[in-house]
């Protein structure tokens, strides 16, 4: 009934396609870069400045950043199928990309930087056996995290997007991977860094990935109807709870649906962003957020 995740074939892929993907994102790096990021052109600084005006608190700073990119982010996805029928599909994209990524980077950057204030709650650094739990769980998490952006020609609206019923990979597991993704993700940082802010933020991101997987069931349902229903009986939301009680019958194959490319991708770039932190953490501070 669904549709297979993480499926890609080399042959099916255009030379042209890609070349268009890589001047998109060249393009939308740059354009994010200058509107945004760089504090001599950009909005991004006066954003933050005036969400900080709320509160002198970090805490209430960043429940405020998180809970503004829920509401644009999760609005604009509601309105998608009114969106689309209106402008388009790749319009909609882009729009919708258009909005949420500025106000992601800033509540991404604002975290960084204020990732140590605020009250220490616990300190567990020194445990034995913590950075590798930590380091584990969140090199998991990534698995969960990305599963709707297997497509990037997708994302990027070079292919036109779809509203995808995934059925297969890492859906048999759960049905909502990046809430999943997401709670391992927070409960990782948050145990590691121990602080009021890393709480508030956990607090923030659950709560939003929360209403994100009942407003995606709810606008899956509205467009698939008796498919969705159908996957929804036999996928679950608690990671490997419809496979314990049988609803999810595994084919004796089904390791193979993980050894494809995007998997691959995402071990690689997992990997990248954890040699990279250093230079991440460097960037975000020289902003000053």
């Amino acid at each position: 009934v669904g549709e297979d995740s993480a499926e890609f074939e080399l042959s099916k892929q255009k030379i042209s396609s890609w070349v268009y993907f890589a001047g998109v994102l060249g393009v939308v790096l740059y354009v994010l870069n200058v509107v945004w990021i760089d504090n001599s052109t950009g909005f991004g600084k006066s954003f933050i400045d005036s969400v900080s005006s709320i509160s002198d608190s970090p805490e209430i700073v960043m429940l405020s950043l998180t809970l503004i990119f829920a509401i644009v982010h999760s609005g604009l996805a509601s309105l998608r199928d009114k969106g689309e029928e209106l402008i388009g599909e790749r319009a909609f994209r882009v729009l919708f990309a258009g909005v949420s990524l500025p106000l992601a980077v800033s509540t991404i950057v604002y975290f960084i930087n204020h990732r140590y204030d605020g009250v220490q709650l616990w300190q567990l650094n020194s445990v034995a056996g913590i950075h590798e739990l930590v380091w584990i769980s969140n090199f998991v998490s990534f698995f969960f995290l990305y599963p709707s952006t297997f497509n990037l020609l997708e994302v990027a609206a070079v292919d036109k997007p779809k509203m995808h019923l995934w059925e297969t990979g890492i859906m048999r597991i759960t049905r909502h991977p990046q809430l999943v993704g997401q709670v391992i993700w927070c409960l990782a940082h948050t145990l590691w860094i121990g602080n009021s802010v890393a709480v508030a933020a956990s607090v923030g991101l659950i709560g939003h990935h929360l209403f994100g997987a009942w407003n995606g069931d709810r606008r899956l349902a509205i467009r698939y109807g008796e498919a969705f229903e159908v996957v929804k009986n036999r996928t679950s939301i608690i990671p490997f709870a419809a496979i314990l009680d049988g609803r999810q019958k595994l084919p004796e194959d089904y390791y193979k649906e993980f050894i494809r490319l995007p998997y691959l991708s995402i071990t690689t770039l997992t990997l990248g962003a954890y040699f990279l932190h250093p230079i991440m953490q460097a960037a975000s501070y020289r902003l000053h957020w």
